[in-house]
């Protein structure tokens, strides 16, 4: 463990399991305070955050809908008040909604994984420009948000709903970064391909799994080591980049 959070606060939406709370655990240990935000599992946020302290970490779980401007914004009070300053955001929450066809797609559905997906993700970074901003009186950050290679490939008759919402954060990560990046803010996205947790299903690895050129699903650490890396000063000069780990799918 490397100084405990002598690199500031990071939120992480959606931290309580899978890739989330891959994430969490690795910024920990690179040396920043993690807020493990989660909608549902407090449970899950709970262990994530007892491991991190067991480590020798500073961590809390701070329940939030990230499509509820409101939940927003305490979020980001409540993560400040714990854990000292804001230094960056990873927008890792996100859902697939109902796998199917565009035809079988009802409008709940839709209007779900939409505001997750892409509302939240907006919102979050909304509040951490607000926060980061040399503009606002900030001393700059980074926020790194979570893509899919489905915005390249589509996912057709499976999630296309999904893929449209992941083409936006990627169109968003590239629009924001030109926005604020003389504002001391650097943004950029990781889109993964299939890995291994609960959202990608032991059928969907099997059936897929052979397609990629590399033969196998990835790990949610694999991806956490991109987040940490894009979140790291060592990329103190990318920005607006997707970074795709999809074993070159």
């Amino acid at each position: 463990m490397n100084d405990v959070s002598a690199r500031g606060l990071v939120i992480v939406t959606g931290g309580s399991r899978g890739i989330g709370a891959a994430i969490c655990r690795k910024l920990a240990a690179d040396g920043y305070a993690v807020a493990v935000n989660y909608a549902a599992r407090s449970a899950d946020a709970d262990a994530v955050v007892a491991g991190i302290r067991q480590s020798g970490g500073r961590a809390s779980a701070i329940a939030a809908d990230v499509s509820n401007e409101d939940d927003v914004r305490r979020l980001f009070e409540l993560a400040q008040a714990e854990l000292g300053p804001l230094a960056g955001l990873v927008n890792n929450a996100g859902i697939t909604g109902a796998s199917g066809r565009l035809d079988e797609l009802t409008l709940d559905v839709l209007t779900r994984t939409m505001a997750i997906n892409v509302i939240g993700t907006i919102l979050c970074a909304r509040d951490a420009v607000r926060i980061l901003s040399t503009r606002h009186g900030g001393r700059g950050g980074s926020i790194v948000n979570l893509g899919s290679v489905a915005a390249r490939l589509g996912a057709p008759g499976e999630l296309v709903q999904y893929a449209a919402s992941k083409g936006a954060i990627d169109s968003f990560t590239m629009g924001l970064a030109r926005e604020v990046g003389d504002e001391g803010i650097r943004v950029n996205a990781v889109a993964p391909g299939i890995i291994d947790t609960e959202m990608n299903s032991q059928e969907r690895q099997a059936r897929v799994g052979p397609t990629i050129p590399m033969k196998r699903a990835g790990t949610a650490a694999e991806i956490a080591e991109a987040v940490a890396w894009l979140m790291s000063p060592a990329a103190s000069y990318v920005t607006g980049t997707i970074m795709t780990v999809s074993g070159g799918r």
